[in-house]
């Protein structure tokens, strides 16, 4: 056989020979180099939940931001108009400006991050639209898997839960 044939099946079983292992590893949710684009763990939040506060029904969805971290946006509110077939707004929003957002428009949680060694995502503020405060959030998943959702305000904390269903 020709020496172009042995030094292209030799490159081809040398890549092969580093890329499976480099697969492999990658396959198992860890990043092969700070140059790869690895997100799990932390990308497991990302989804639509499920969530029913105070007698509200609504779904909620969350997302990666382009700088890494995440954010909780409501999409769905069961009785979203009120008494006379209005839109119901943000109308208890300590900002003024964000008053007149949609009741299925707002958000919740803003730069939420991902921490490791926690298996846990905060260093963010939660948003109650309920009673129109901010907290300090703490996300982290059950043994059930339920999204564990707790804020805290001056030491007084109170969780929820959001059940994932996309």
């Amino acid at each position: 056989m020709s020496d172009f044939y042995h030094e292209t099946m030799r490159n081809l079983l040398l890549s092969l020979f580093l890329c499976i292992p480099s697969m492999l590893f990658a396959s198992a949710g860890h990043c092969v180099s700070e140059a790869s684009v690895c997100h799990e763990p932390a990308d497991g939040i990302i989804g639509v939940y499920f969530a029913e506060y105070e007698g509200e029904q609504s779904k909620i969805s969350i997302f990666r931001n382009d700088d890494g971290t995440y954010s909780a946006r409501v999409i769905w509110v069961d009785n979203r108009l009120d008494a006379d077939g209005n839109v119901r707004t943000d109308e208890k929003n300590p900002d003024k400006s964000k008053r007149n957002t949609p009741c299925d428009e707002i958000v919740l949680i803003e730069d939420m991050a991902y921490d490791a060694a926690k298996n846990s995502w905060g260093n963010a503020k939660i948003y109650d639209p309920v009673r129109g405060i901010k907290a300090n959030v703490t996300c982290s998943f059950d043994n059930n898997g339920r999204l564990r959702v707790r804020g805290s305000l001056m030491g007084i904390g109170m969780s929820v839960y959001w059940d994932k269903i996309e």
